[in-house]
């Protein structure tokens, strides 16, 4: 990978990571219209970590005010009803079904599920959910309403997020809107839920880069850097945003994306594989 590759994609990573669009989608789509090799599942995974520490930092004192109230209701069973305690536990209970299918389908996730076919049909099929949720939307329930059950259903939406094209927040978000949750508090818990599964996976395929077909340490660390100090103005500008307009915009262009890539994978443009004819 080239610098010039290492500081686009890091741009497309924090434009799109907090955006429903998806950012794995992007990362794939723009290396195979420049003509770079699929940066591949280690490198958007580490990229992710530039992003996820942008979250963190907009996020301090939501995220030290949790972490302290749920560490201290551990001993302390009057807290254990707490709104920050309640959300600390429904965090690790929603994360619990990415954790599981990413480990089952890893093999999956790495190959065969960065087809661009495969990608363009998510942008559609998920850009037209994300459309219905936000139409049906009751946008009225808040997020210390989080219940249990929702959690556990918040994190099956994040997991389907391990397809190229369906998007994190995208996902998350949409089963918010579909459990009557505002769109502030339904992007603020995908936010958050984000946190352990994109520092695991991120973690661990740190042990891949510079090895094989992964690009190299340094323009991977840069592509990070950058990541970081995109997507944290995008946070800022997303939850704006969203207080006061509906996801219609990135629904159109989510199904504007998904034909438009389907229609130069037809015309031979785009070979829908990295490895394509093997």
């Amino acid at each position: 990978m080239t610098w010039l590759a290492a500081v686009v994609l890091g741009v497309v990573q924090g434009l799109t990571e907090f955006l429903p669009i998806s950012s794995t989608a992007h990362l794939r789509v723009v290396a195979a219209l420049a003509g770079w090799p699929d940066p591949g599942a280690a490198f958007t995974a580490v990229t992710q970590l530039g992003t996820e520490s942008a979250v963190l930092l907009y996020f301090r004192r939501d995220i030290a005010g949790i972490l302290r109230t749920w560490t201290r209701s551990l001993r302390t069973p009057a807290l254990r009803t707490h709104p920050q305690a309640r959300l600390g536990w429904y965090v690790i209970v929603g994360t619990v079904p990415i954790a599981v299918l990413g480990f089952v389908f890893q093999d999956q996730i790495e190959t065969a599920l960065r087809d661009l076919r495969l990608v363009a049909a998510t942008l559609i099929v998920f850009g037209v959910v994300l459309g219905v949720a936000d139409k049906m939307a009751a946008n009225r329930r808040p997020l210390d309403k989080l219940t249990g059950r929702h959690a556990v259903l918040f994190g099956f939406a994040q997991a389907m997020a391990l397809v190229p094209g369906v998007s994190r927040s995208g996902g998350t978000i949409s089963a918010g809107l579909a459990l009557g949750y505002t769109r502030q508090a339904a992007a603020r818990y995908a936010f958050l839920l984000a946190i352990p599964a994109v520092l695991a996976s991120g973690g661990l395929e740190l042990t891949k880069i510079g090895q094989g077909p992964t690009p190299a340490w340094g323009p991977t660390l840069l592509a990070t850097a950058v990541a970081f100090g995109v997507g944290y103005a995008v946070i800022a500008w997303f939850l704006r945003y969203i207080a006061t307009h509906r996801f219609t915009p990135f629904v159109a262009y989510r199904i504007l994306a998904g034909v438009g890539l389907l229609a130069l994978i037809g015309a031979g443009v785009l070979a829908p594989s990295s490895c394509w004819p093997c």
